[in-house]
């Protein structure tokens, strides 16, 4: 019998990706987005109350040179974000639309996030996420975590990760061979939203990010003023 499948919580979007919808024509956007498609694959620790981004690496091809910057910006505002709302142990994954955010913490506070579109396979993505987190911990001295930087941290295989787990049929049968994973224990979110505290807002959060330049700050304010549709990715 096949194992159950995780249920998805019905919440409301990642709107600081997603600001408004009715107009698809001004979507900051790949015009036409690869298929099981790695965007991004990071290295965090879980600090409080903020991540701290240690490494990453980012394929942001498909974008226009304008969109490059932006894009960026809130592909690691988007990692933080979750890692900073999850628990420590988990395993998550944050849907819109076409794309999933997927997160692993490990109980020191070691984080990986994976953005892929919705047609990575989840499995793929986690094992990944947790080689790359085994590797890293073994490479970089755990005393480094709470204070490094992408600048500091002297850790150099994402790009190569990012580039050789882009073809899931590829990486596929190198996962099979380790443990399986139990995907009814991955925790599936529709939408960044169900991750933040009462009364808090994806605006503000944007607004006050030291991540964003004021480009992307600016642009973001000027799509949620017109109602008009920012995906950034």
């Amino acid at each position: 019998m096949s194992a159950a499948r995780p249920r998805l919580s019905r919440v409301s979007g990642l709107s600081f990706l997603h600001p408004g919808r009715d107009n698809p024509s001004v979507r900051l956007r790949a015009a036409a987005p690869d298929r099981n498609r790695k965007y991004s694959l990071s290295v965090l620790y879980k600090s409080e109350p903020k991540a701290v981004l240690l490494k990453a690496a980012y394929d942001v091809s498909s974008f226009s040179f304008f969109q490059k910057s932006s894009v960026q910006e809130f592909m690691t505002f988007t990692s933080q974000l979750i890692v900073e709302r999850s628990a420590k142990g988990s395993r998550a994954s944050v849907k819109e639309q076409e794309y999933l955010c997927h997160v692993y913490i490990r109980n020191d506070g070691l984080a990986g996030v994976v953005i892929a579109d919705n047609e990575y396979p989840s499995r793929v993505a986690f094992t990944l996420l947790e080689k790359v987190l085994g590797e890293f911990s073994k490479q970089v001295d755990r005393i480094d975590w709470p204070v490094g930087s992408p600048a500091t941290i002297h850790y150099d295989a994402l790009d190569g990760y990012l580039s050789r787990y882009q073809n899931p049929r590829e990486a596929d049968p190198m996962t099979k061979v380790q443990a399986e994973l139990d995907e009814t224990k991955i925790i599936l979110h529709n939408t960044m939203e169900s991750l933040l505290e009462r009364g808090e807002k994806l605006d503000d959060l944007v607004s006050k990010s030291e991540v964003l330049g004021t480009q992307s700050k600016a642009f973001y304010k000027t799509a949620r003023k017109q109602n008009s549709c920012c995906a950034i990715m």
